[in-house]
């Protein structure tokens, strides 16, 4: 609809008239509620809809004029059927068009906008068009990189703390190569329950890493304990399997049962649910015969790694600083010379 301005000004009428004129008869316009018991209702002024859907009814409809008191928006409109958007949308003093699309069952969200960014690059648009994933795909992106960073950090703190705990260089290290087994005992449990890797998969591979990483320590802290009973190191390997199988065995059911109402769900934000529970509940199931069968050899081959020299010095270094905090100046200084002369 263009407005002929000068017919407009010959006739009285003004642009803003015309303009608020169109909002009203065609597109509406609220103007009060009602309310009926407790619920409430807008009440939406607009022209009948045989007056508004053609071009002959809208240039029926009547504006104001200060010369003729009411003038026929055909009078000052010229009406020509075009194509345009229906709204404007700008990002960044850019206009922008938003394409939405949802996710199939069984596809990945990061696969799709690959795909679709490939599409765009393959359509060579000029210089001045630029096709960006936004929403949720950034969103994905961002959180993707926050996660592994997450995942980097809580190696470095648990290494740290293991550390400290068994007073050892080694037997972390023999904790936490667990962790990355577990990983595809976790991604296997999803593509059989025909889940996507998601955001609430990262979760539950978390929260795996913490089981999984909690039985291996059941296992080496009592072979421990054993062997500084005098048990030797194979006898104590297997007898502390034996002694911490229930323990194990028990953590594993009630982690697994606590998982499956999350599996078997179907209300809203069940999707997100089950990408947990199925991570969780499969791959703690097969990793149990990992904790069970892949952490004693991997003590017995790190505690034959823990006799290098390296490792030695590593732990006669540590030897000396806690005998310098726990005994005199002087007497800190003669047990250095002492395990000096003795390495």
């Amino acid at each position: 609809m263009r407005i002929n301005r000068q017919r407009a000004a010959d006739l009285g009428v003004r642009v803003q008239d015309i303009a608020q004129a169109l909002n009203l008869l065609v597109g509406g316009d609220q103007i009060t509620t009602f309310d009926v018991g407790e619920d409430q209702y807008d009440v939406t002024l607009r022209a009948a809809e045989r007056s508004r859907s053609t071009v002959a009814g809208i240039e029926r409809m009547t504006v104001a004029s200060s010369k003729r008191g009411i003038v026929s928006i055909g009078d000052v409109v010229n009406i020509a059927p075009t194509t345009g958007p229906s709204s404007i949308e700008r990002l960044n003093r850019q206009r922008q068009v938003t394409i939405s699309a949802n996710v199939a069952p069984g596809a990945s969200q990061a696969t799709l906008v690959a795909a679709i960014q490939q599409a765009a690059a393959d359509m060579n648009l000029p210089s001045d068009y630029v096709a960006e994933p936004a929403g949720q795909s950034v969103q994905l992106a961002e959180t993707g990189t926050a996660f592994l960073t997450a995942i980097v950090l809580s190696f470095i703190f648990m290494y740290i703390v293991l550390a400290a705990q068994f007073e050892s260089f080694v037997h972390p290290i023999t904790i936490l190569l667990t962790l990355p087994l577990a990983v595809p005992f976790g991604i296997l449990s999803l593509f059989v329950f025909g889940q996507t890797v998601n955001l609430f998969a990262g979760l539950g591979l978390l929260l795996l890493f913490g089981i999984v990483k909690k039985n291996a320590i059941l296992q080496i802290d009592h072979t421990n304990g054993l062997r500084a009973t005098g048990m030797p190191r194979y006898e104590a390997i297997l007898q502390a399997n034996r002694d911490r199988l229930r323990p194990i065995l028990m953590t594993t059911i009630a982690l697994v049962a606590g998982m499956l109402p999350l599996v078997i769900s179907s209300g809203a934000g069940s999707a997100g649910n089950r990408s947990i529970g199925v991570l969780v509940v499969g791959g703690q199931s097969l990793c149990l015969l990992l904790t069970l069968l892949a952490v004693p050899v991997f003590y017995s081959l790190f505690d034959d790694l823990e006799g290098w020299t390296f490792w030695s010095r590593l732990g006669a270094r540590r030897r000396r600083l806690t005998t310098a905090l726990a005994h005199p100046v002087g007497e800190s200084v003669n047990t250095r010379v002492a395990e000096d002369h003795a390495e």
